[in-house]
């Protein structure tokens, strides 16, 4: 059997892929982006030399950045999820994409009657990932705001990506990501962010009660810039760049809905001027580098 034979072989054994991983030359797994795509986030990471350092990924989901960081020269890797691992993504997103469609109400997947931390169906994609590429990265189970983090030790870069909006209490979680970074180290935090216009220097963050975020009810929060920052000096950490902002076309969508929704004009034709943030934010991915 050829390399991509058998990588397609993989791909047929998981039909579901939120990561796109080249598993051999040419083939890739179908994730929710194409390939270039996540490549071109791994770039946009601005991450540090990595040969001969210790790597710690929370939430690894499928093992993108794990591998990428495995392939980087990293001396050690470690995946850690639960999570994800946790639930049955594949059935569990087909009932996603039928909310989507029809509107419907969707428990997060850990209210589910897919969840099943015993066996762990959603860790398969990366198992068989790790396999195939004969990696070393290391897969560890556990809940990051709940696991003993003193046996994880601490690592050269910390890798904390696509979380911070999906939990209850960002300041606990960035406390925690400070405890596992190194003194020397950076921890990388990538995350949904907004930014309202007119607010100024104001640090802000948007909450989600239910699926207003992605249809989905496990996100909760999103940052502006200035509350990013301010979370993670908080937390501990004394040297914080946001390295992203708001595209050129987004800020001017964005203004420009505010400046009509707040216009004499408008309000001239009986229509009230629009006074939630939340509906002339804009939203961005924002990635943030921490140094204790």
């Amino acid at each position: 059997m050829t390399a991509q034979e058998a990588a397609k072989e993989v791909i047929n054994s998981c039909p579901e892929w939120y990561h796109s991983i080249e598993l051999a030359p040419g083939v890739a797994t179908p994730g929710r982006k194409p390939l270039e795509v996540w490549e071109e986030e791994l770039r946009d990471l601005r991450l540090p030399e990595l040969r001969g350092k210790t790597v710690l990924d929370i939430g690894a989901y499928d093992g993108f950045f794990s591998f990428a960081a495995e392939r980087l020269g990293a001396s050690r890797v470690i995946s850690l999820d639960h999570y994800v691992w946790s639930a049955d993504m594949c059935e569990y997103m087909k009932d996603w994409r039928e909310s989507r469609r029809t509107g419907a109400s969707l428990p997060p997947s850990h209210e589910s009657r897919y969840w099943r931390p015993a066996e762990l169906p959603g860790r398969r994609p990366f198992d068989a990932a790790r396999t195939l590429l004969r990696s070393r990265v290391e897969p560890i189970v556990g809940d990051f705001m709940t696991m003993d983090l003193t046996p994880l030790g601490q690592f050269d870069v910390v890798l904390f990506l696509g979380l911070l909006y999906h939990l209850e209490e960002p300041l606990s979680a960035v406390r925690r990501l400070a405890r596992v970074t190194a003194p020397a180290g950076l921890a990388v935090i990538e995350t949904e962010a907004m930014e309202v216009p007119g607010s100024g220097d104001a640090a802000l963050c948007e909450f989600f009660p239910g699926q207003e975020l992605n249809n989905d009810a496990s996100n909760w929060w999103a940052p502006n810039a200035k509350a990013l920052e301010g979370l993670c000096r908080a937390a501990g950490f004394r040297e914080v760049t946001v390295l992203t902002r708001p595209g050129l076309r987004t800020t001017l969508r964005a203004t420009a809905k505010h400046l009509v929704g707040q216009s004499r004009i408008v309000q001239r034709f009986g229509h009230r001027p629009n006074t939630n943030p939340a509906v002339v934010g804009m939203h961005y991915r924002a990635i943030a580098h921490a140094r204790p």
